[in-house]
């Protein structure tokens, strides 16, 4: 049985602590903040709650197969999953609307016909085999096995298979997302939905590779769910108590100001209450700039492996506090695209960053008696990209206010009077995001993309220190819950089976 450290308690560091537990060790966990969860936060207020992070969870089966393999009580046990159908509206920049079944192919390819004409479904639906095949491609080695020595060769095939298309004389495949849509999709409404995608996990669509057709390919295969009850911060606490109950140590208020190492390995973590907790494992759900200064500035990542990631964007999101009930009927999710995408994306992704004037939105609708007061009030959760930084300062903030007023605007077109229902808002920006994630600026991380020379890969969950371990959004597989909950396998089947760990069968 060896001690193991565990720096932080998001997602998928206590991922990789219950499973670690399973397996006979001795783990304590160390969380600066005073409580779990990491992204997956809450805010209550007045009798109304709120997720602060993600709002649905797509690839559950990720997390099922956590609940499996540490205990008796399956999942489905612990929380009320629910599938949100429809999986989505969409408010397209010239009116048209549609609302898209959960995880049914032939529901979705008959919604996009009746709203955007014939052959739309057609269209998307030969998009989804592509993407299919996209995901048979990069499924084991981007999520489910730890990081290949040799990445490079993920990071210089593009596993997109795309259609050949002929332009200006020449034959050309689509490199990018953005390609795919203006190429393969040929039309404005589809290409929009493709690239929402893109953007929802803070990526340029024109920038990132076609193979994130994956993104896309998720949802609509597996479907997208909710966590009845309490929302997705009611999935933290259900691993949390897992961890409890797999007799995992958590501190809170423990903050870790440097990791101990003697003749080349890991021999345990210091504290800032004092004193050195030891440990024959480090796993730390830290970002890369929080890990190097743990480390006391030496180089963590060896010559020739993935460079750690610091780019990304944040979020900003308004939390709405409604007079009137929530509609019968209602989509629990709302996007509504901008007016002008090109426009927002030079704002989020040009030389001189900024919140763009006109924001593609996404509106969270729950329909959870959880989250309110009574049946007579609503709570609404606005949220858009932004870029990361900003909101510490009251000059800042102050601008953020601004900004979520185009926010609120936007929403309106998905919730017809929406200003004059609200009782309260609040406002969380990336400065919020990094009190709870402990990232500096509020940056959000992508899942693991291949191609693009290997720029949207996340470095391994081996260090050149033995014995210790990253996991987390910042570490292969990247961020998301799906890629959280993997990372954490990941981790513990590196701890428990050496370097010969080849993951999950």
């Amino acid at each position: 049985m060896a001690r193991i450290a565990v720096i932080g308690a998001g997602t998928g560091a206590m991922a990789a602590a219950a499973r670690l537990a399973v397996a006979g060790h001795r783990v304590v966990v160390y969380e600066r903040t005073a409580t779990y969860g990491g992204a997956l936060g809450r805010f209550e207020r007045d009798g109304f709650s709120f997720d602060t992070g993600p709002g649905l969870l797509p690839l559950p089966a990720v997390w099922r197969d956590l609940f499996v393999k540490t205990g008796k009580e399956p999942l489905e046990s612990c929380v009320e999953l629910v599938q949100v159908d429809p999986s989505v509206r969409h408010v397209f920049a010239d009116g048209t609307e549609v609302a898209l079944p959960n995880a049914s192919r032939a529901g979705v390819l008959a919604a996009l016909d009746a709203a955007l004409g014939a052959d739309a479904g057609r269209r998307w639906g030969d998009f989804l085999v592509r993407a299919r095949e996209t995901w048979d491609r990069t499924r084991r080695p981007l999520l489910e096995e730890p990081l290949w020595p040799n990445w490079e060769v993920l990071a210089e095939r593009e596993p997109y298979p795309a259609v050949p298309h002929k332009r200006l004389l020449r034959t050309r495949r689509a490199g990018t997302l953005a390609e795919v849509g203006a190429w393969e999709l040929r039309d404005a409404r589809l290409a929009a939905l493709l690239e929402s995608h893109a953007l929802a996990h803070g990526l340029d669509p024109r920038t990132a590779p076609a193979n994130a057709a994956v993104l896309p390919y998720m949802e609509y295969a597996f479907g997208m769910w909710y966590v009845r009850g309490g929302g997705l911060r009611e999935l933290a606490r259900a691993v949390y108590e897992r961890c409890l109950a797999r007799r995992v140590e958590f501190r809170f208020g423990a903050e870790v100001t440097g990791i101990v190492e003697k003749d080349g390995r890991v021999a345990g973590v210091e504290l800032a209450e004092g004193g050195v907790a030891e440990a024959e494992f480090v796993v730390a759900g830290v970002a890369p700039g929080v890990l190097e200064r743990l480390c006391g500035g030496s180089p963590v990542r060896g010559d020739g492996e993935v460079p750690a990631r610091r780019d990304g964007a944040s979020r900003l999101t308004v939390l709405l506090a409604l007079r009137g009930g929530r509609p019968p009927g209602t989509a629990h999710r709302t996007v509504v695209h901008a007016e002008d995408r090109e426009a927002e994306l030079d704002a989020l992704f040009g030389p001189a960053s900024r919140a763009p004037e006109r924001p593609t939105v996404t509106v969270l609708r729950p329909d959870d008696p959880a989250l309110v007061p009574d049946a007579d009030h609503e709570a609404v959760t606005v949220t858009s990209v932004v870029p990361a930084g900003g909101g510490a300062s009251a000059e800042e903030a102050e601008e953020y206010e601004v900004h979520a007023g185009r926010l609120v605007r936007a929403a309106e077109r998905a919730v017809p009077g929406l200003r004059d229902r609200i009782l309260w808002q609040e406002v969380r920006t990336p400065a919020d995001v990094a009190a709870a994630t402990g990232v500096a600026d509020g940056a959000v991380p992508a899942p693991a993309l291949a191609a693009a020379g290997g720029r949207l890969l996340h470095p391994a969950n081996g260090t050149r220190t033995q014995g210790l371990f990253t996991v987390g959004g910042w570490s292969h597989p990247g961020g998301g819950l799906p890629h959280a909950g993997m990372s954490g396998a990941l981790v513990a089947g590196l701890v428990v089976e050496g370097p010969q760990f080849r993951g999950s069968q």
